[in-house]
């Protein structure tokens, strides 16, 4: 069964925000749909909707990674993860998971810092470790450095496009748009009608 992006955010969303902000998790609808679209310590930015959240949490349902968990006194559904128990999950495993489906590929530097409000590791030898086991369990990978970068990279192997973080190119090519032949042409007559103009 494939787990593809949505699943994959929404599942990082609901690890981050069990482990950094307890006393608002189980997650609504609408504080997974911020939670997934917000723009800080997220690559790629999305923009889900609430019904693209919520079959997402559907698929996960049915795999035993996430359940409702609204009490008696909430009006709203709330949400929560499984993941730790439906995979038998140490709190520095899903620590260092979350971040890796949030962010994509990072470096063990990376990740000790980026989990930090999630789980303290005390190295970035603990780091490796956690990955090490991971990886024996086929839950992560290294993947290629970037050009300059002394520390392998790791990609989260859940679901997703794993496969971007693989390409060490990925983010030094910038995208071209569509008519950015024509603009550049445009751009250029228009500077030399001003210089023209300015000699005149």
């Amino acid at each position: 069964m494939e787990v593809d992006a949505v699943e994959i955010r929404v599942l990082g969303c609901l690890i981050e925000k069990q482990r950094t902000t307890p006393d608002q998790y189980p997650l609504s609808l609408n504080s997974l749909r911020l939670a997934c679209n917000q723009t800080t310590n997220r690559d790629p930015i999305v923009e889900y909707d609430e019904r693209m959240i919520k079959a997402a949490l559907d698929r996960m349902s049915n795999r035993g990674w996430t359940r409702f968990a609204s009490g008696a006194s909430s009006r709203a559904l709330k949400y929560r993860h499984l993941l730790n128990e439906a995979l038998s999950l140490s709190d520095s495993e899903l620590s260092v998971l979350a971040v890796l489906m949030l962010r994509g590929a990072q470096t063990p530097g990376e990740l000790k810092q980026r989990t930090d409000r999630m789980h303290r590791f005390d190295s970035p030898a603990e780091v490796v470790h956690t990955l090490d086991v991971l990886a024996d369990r086929e839950l992560v990978r290294k993947v290629e450095r970037r050009p300059g970068q002394k520390e392998e990279r790791y990609v989260q192997l859940l679901g997703g496009e794993t496969e971007e973080g693989s390409d060490p190119a990925r983010g030094l090519t910038p995208a071209v748009a569509p008519d950015f032949e024509e603009r550049l042409s445009r751009l250029e007559a228009a500077v030399e009608d001003l210089r023209a103009r300015l000699d005149a």
